[in-house]
């Protein structure tokens, strides 16, 4: 636990103290013969005695847990703070006896010892109680760091997932462009490069907005058109009202990549793909012809973006199966909303 000082008010400290001085004056206020100058001797003693209380256990208490790692009362600790507050409060009776001779010195020390018992022992209580409750909140807050540094690296991992992942689908689909002599190969080359653009120029942020992410869409269509032709078709009719709406960076792209790793795309059985809005949510729908070899695994691509936004805003994406169409439905982020 990092090294943080248990402070008490000195107000309070000082405030406490006082109340308590002129507390223990009360019984001699409602005598019949009652001295001005023994109450207020009397609540000197009392008010500066209750002030080495708090300090002493102040300082000792903190180096007590430090040493020892105790999470329970020690009752040598206990004990060594009474004999101390015993050997102070006799030098205060001896201090009271010379400013009021007249008195009578064993009951008074008698009385002044008890008294002086009493206080210690419930400013040591109260004082472990509230270092306690000190030491618990330090815990808590190093629990609570702790996790917000391992979520943060979580999702800078699921980040770094996204370009490893597209790159090496665009390459392959590169080698297969150059490979059968395409003469769009160019044009894909300098596709690939404006998109790896991009992803440095937004590989920190959380959120961009939609029509950011769109753009991105397009250049990844174009990519995809490049292989596919015909076999891919995609349709985008979100309204113009959400495009300043926020969206986690290259969350279509990783969905169409998927729709694209999980299903037949040819010009015998083009894969269609449609973007639109519904009920706040921002839906892509593709109709399902999964490929026969193809395993139950949704993908990285999809697990990717469930956990991004269970990252960073608490919600869940919602995923659809029928018997022909598989939807994914995002949670529109409005910015006014979310900050």
């Amino acid at each position: 636990m990092r090294n943080t000082n248990f402070k008490i008010s000195p107000g309070i400290i000082w405030v406490s103290s006082i109340f308590l001085g002129l507390l223990s004056s009360v019984p001699q206020i409602a005598e019949r013969h009652f001295n001005a100058a023994e109450a207020a001797v009397n609540s000197a003693i009392t008010s500066l005695f209750s002030l080495f209380v708090w300090y002493y256990n102040l300082y000792t208490l903190p180096k007590h847990y430090s040493q020892y790692g105790n999470r329970t009362i020690s009752y040598y600790r206990l004990l060594s703070s009474l004999l101390v507050g015993m050997v102070v409060m006799l030098g205060l009776a001896s201090l009271q006896q010379l400013l009021l001779a007249h008195i009578n010195f064993g009951p008074v020390m008698l009385m002044v010892e008890v008294r002086g018992i009493l206080i210690n022992l419930v400013f040591y209580m109260l004082l472990h109680l509230l270092y306690q409750n000190y030491r618990n909140q330090q815990v808590n807050i190093e629990l609570e760091r702790t996790t917000a540094d391992n979520l943060g690296a979580q999702y800078e991992l699921l980040k770094q997932q996204i370009n490893p992942h597209f790159l090496f689908n665009s390459l392959n689909t590169l080698k297969v462009m150059v490979e059968s002599g395409d003469k769009n190969s160019v044009d894909f080359i300098l596709k690939l490069a404006n998109f790896y653009r991009f992803t440095l120029e937004s590989r920190k942020l959380d959120l961009i907005h939609l029509s950011e992410e769109l753009e991105i869409v397009e250049a990844y269509n174009f990519l995809l058109k490049a292989r596919f032709e015909e076999g891919f078709i995609f349709t985008n009719t979100v309204q113009k009202d959400y495009l300043n709406t926020l969206i986690p960076p290259f969350t279509l792209q990783l969905l169409i990549e998927n729709c694209i790793k999980h299903n037949i795309v040819s010009l015998e059985r083009p894969l269609q793909i449609k973007l639109y809005t519904e009920n706040d949510a921002l839906v892509l729908e593709n109709q399902l012809q999964l490929k026969r070899s193809e395993e139950s695994s949704l993908g990285v691509g999809l697990q990717n973006i469930k956990q991004r936004y269970s990252h960073l805003l608490d919600r869940q994406i919602e995923v659809i199966t029928h018997d022909n169409t598989f939807k994914i439905k995002l949670p529109i982020i409005h910015e006014h909303h979310h900050h």
